[in-house]
């Protein structure tokens, strides 16, 4: 379980094709520091098993259900990523509850000087509520408001420099989880 308060913003060191899976190995000193191997770990809100640590770096094996459900497979060498080790025990729920399961891939249809909007897909969007949260690349955010395929994100200047989103353009896809409780509301009421 995570809560959507990123870490540190990694540095991909390698992107290794290993059949239909690909291996990431990301910098991350500080959360390398803490993780063991078989550790979870979240990138851009996806969560991962460290398979290997060393010297400051975290590699994990992503195989083709978790790339076709997510951005990782876009992930490039040198580029940045959100790393969040799991919540332990006796941690800070800041954000709220992200499991690391994204539910999508969005688009991002605008960005500007107070955040950014961004395109869902119609079975993440269902679960969109103004004031609500979601979890967009693992970044625990609130949406400002609702359009019709569509929410938009107030970014203060921290989550700006503290992560991903202070880089993110037009075009661009990212992941997508909804608040989890939002989902069993959904199933309990359908009962």
């Amino acid at each position: 379980m995570f809560t959507g308060i990123v870490r540190e913003v990694g540095r991909v060191e390698a992107v290794e094709e290993r059949g239909d899976s690909v291996r990431l190995v990301v910098s991350a000193p500080e959360t390398a520091s803490a993780t063991a191997v078989g550790d979870s770990v979240a990138l851009a809100g996806v969560c991962l098993t460290a398979v290997e640590v060393s010297d400051g770096t975290v590699a994990f094996d992503a195989v083709p259900e978790t790339l076709r459900r997510s951005t990782l497979g876009h992930l490039q060498e040198g580029g940045g990523v959100n790393v969040e080790p799991a919540l332990r025990a006796g941690d800070p729920l800041g954000g709220h509850i992200v499991q690391g399961h994204v539910d999508g891939v969005g688009r991002i249809r605008r960005v500007d000087d107070e955040g950014i909007e961004v395109e869902a897909p119609t079975d993440v969007f269902r679960y969109c509520v103004e004031k609500g949260s979601i979890a967009v690349e693992g970044v625990s955010l609130t949406i400002a408001a609702l359009g019709t395929d569509s929410f938009t994100i107030a970014l203060i200047p921290h989550t700006r420099e503290a992560t991903t989103l202070g880089t993110v353009a037009e075009g661009d896809e990212v992941n997508l989880e909804v608040d989890v409780v939002a989902k069993y509301v959904e199933r309990l009421a359908s009962r």
